[in-house]
């Protein structure tokens, strides 16, 4: 298929300088000379105005287990029609996805559909929830907003870096039912050196999606030698329970070689089951180990009287001992959507 490019206007820009584009969608704000793109790949200077480049472009599209994004504790068990475009406004050195996120448009295969395409393609699927993943999705701000409004029924969930400022992040939170957000280090040094980012701006973001009532789960992706340490995983549990909630799932995965990490090593067992405890015991209802097949290091239980309420052994999920949203056994009330 030809290249389409609809010339969709970005959201959150200003002008500078005359004839500066100066993106307002994240925090590195580029500004962008004439014909020339920001970090993302996704925003272009085309004729005076900050265009979405990326708009309908679609790299990848799948049926997937909501527990592959992951969400362990929003509607589990069910299907999620998943999509993704090319770019990422952070360049991390391990991507598993550097096929597309690393990628301009237009030197990546990619097929155009509209937003009313994608929300009619879902009802005749019936589908009635989407996930926007695979790359960053803040990049697509614009596309994910007219998804919205073309079927507001449909439930949307973001996989996300978090590297998006305040004002559109709450945009955002306004359509969007479920966010898995990456939280990559609890250093400012990996995020700088291996990222290209801020720590403090993705905690931010983490916040404000708390606030505003969205459903959270964090992802820690672990990498020996680089972000693994007792007391950085110790500060970033420490920040989950005091800053957020207790009841926000945190997801401890493991890490392979890919990209320009190749020689890392994998991250042992040992040192995920570790974290998980470690998180348990300072206080977190809901700690998992990802990216492994370990008996009950995936499993949900009640923190009021410990009793198993899900059972996932990969992405085939058990519903043992669950009343609604409470445990069927104490009654008490758990963080999850079903």
């Amino acid at each position: 298929m030809a290249f389409i490019n609809p010339n969709i206007e970005a959201r959150h820009w200003h002008i500078e300088d005359g004839n500066i584009m100066a993106c307002d969608l994240c925090p590195h704000r580029c500004r962008i000379q004439p014909e020339g793109f920001g970090r993302c790949t996704a925003r272009k200077a085309v004729n005076g105005k900050l265009v979405a480049y990326n708009y309908g472009r679609i790299s990848s599209m799948a049926v997937d287990p909501i527990e592959k994004k992951p969400f362990y504790h929003y509607r589990p068990g069910t299907r999620i029609f998943s999509v993704g475009s090319v770019g990422c406004n952070l360049h991390c050195e391990y991507c598993q996805n550097y096929s597309i996120s690393m990628s301009p448009i237009g030197k990546k295969r990619t097929t155009f559909k509209s937003a009313e395409d994608i929300a009619a393609f879902c009802r005749q699927q019936n589908f009635d929830q989407i996930a926007f993943t695979y790359n960053e999705p803040s990049i697509w701000f614009e596309y994910i907003m007219d998804v919205h409004e073309c079927d507001p029924d449909l439930k949307i969930a973001l996989v996300t870096n978090g590297y998006v400022c305040e004002e559109p992040l709450k945009e955002l939170c306004s359509v969007s039912d479920a966010m898995n957000i990456d939280v990559k280090a609890f250093n400012d040094r990996f995020y700088n050196r291996l990222c290209g980012g801020k720590l403090e701006d993705v905690k931010r973001s983490c916040e404000v999606v708390f606030e505003q009532g969205v459903h959270l789960e964090l992802t820690y992706l672990v990498i020996p030698g680089q972000n693994d340490s007792t007391g950085e995983v110790a500060k970033f549990v420490e920040w989950v329970r005091d800053s957020l909630s207790p009841d926000v799932p945190v997801h401890f995965s493991r890490f392979h070689p890919d990209y320009n990490m190749m020689t890392t090593p994998m991250t042992p067992v040992d040192t995920l089951l570790r974290f998980q405890g470690m998180a348990e015991d300072s206080g977190l209802n809901y700690a998992y180990v990802g990216n492994i097949l370990h008996d009950d290091a995936s499993d949900t239980y009640c923190p009021e009287c410990g009793a198993a309420v899900i059972k996932r052994t990969g992405y085939m999920v058990d519903i043992i001992g669950l009343d609604g949203d409470r445990c069927a056994f104490c009654k008490h009330r758990l963080n999850i959507i079903r």
